[in-house]
């Protein structure tokens, strides 16, 4: 059965070219993951971005049975951002059946296993697989800025904010620069 797939596209033209190179690229993927329902494309032109490199946006967006993927990537061309995209989307498909299908038991039939799979498929709810706790120090803006990097932490740093007594997140931003979240409670 051919995977059906739309392309979307914003602030850009949909040429025979670039929609037959997306469909082409995208079908690819139904080799990796079987009982995928729904695959769409979007395709867009962001031509306020920061950098040249991240005008042109491919999404990709995989639903089937108990499952929704879905990736994005920017580059300086369209091709070169729906390469991007789907080589993200092969790394993410085998990461979703690494921690679905991967997991064999030994000595357990396969019947068996399908069984459970399929049981588990319909209860199946997010946990929390880990917890952590650690000491927040009172800190300055600059001191957790300084400590992010020090640490090594490349995403995010929650710490306690000196100056206005509250907890932030410092995080960075895909432009290099950084953000910081200061919640308030309703």
């Amino acid at each position: 059965m051919a995977l059906e797939i739309d392309v979307f596209t914003k602030d850009l033209d949909l040429t025979d070219k670039i929609h037959e190179y997306a469909i082409k690229k995208v079908s690819k993927l139904e080799r990796f993951l079987s009982g995928i329902d729904d695959c769409r494309v979007d395709l867009a032109y962001v031509k306020t971005a920061r950098k040249a490199s991240d005008r042109f946006i491919s999404q990709i967006t995989l639903r089937g049975k108990g499952f929704i993927l879905r990736v994005e990537e920017r580059a300086d061309s369209i091709d070169a951002a729906i390469d991007k995209s789907v080589d993200k989307m092969t790394r993410q498909i085998e990461r979703y059946k690494g921690k679905h299908w991967d997991h064999r038991a030994e000595g357990v039939a396969t019947k068996t296993i399908e069984k459970l799979a399929e049981e588990t498929e319909e209860e199946e709810q997010p946990i929390i697989v880990r917890r952590k706790s650690f000491v927040l120090v009172p800190m300055t803006e600059e001191d957790a800025l300084e400590e992010m990097q020090l640490l090594g932490h490349e995403d995010f740093f929650v710490f306690y904010n000196a100056t206005t007594n509250k907890i932030n997140v410092l995080y960075k931003r895909r432009d290099g620069s950084y953000g910081l979240i200061d919640p308030i409670l309703a």
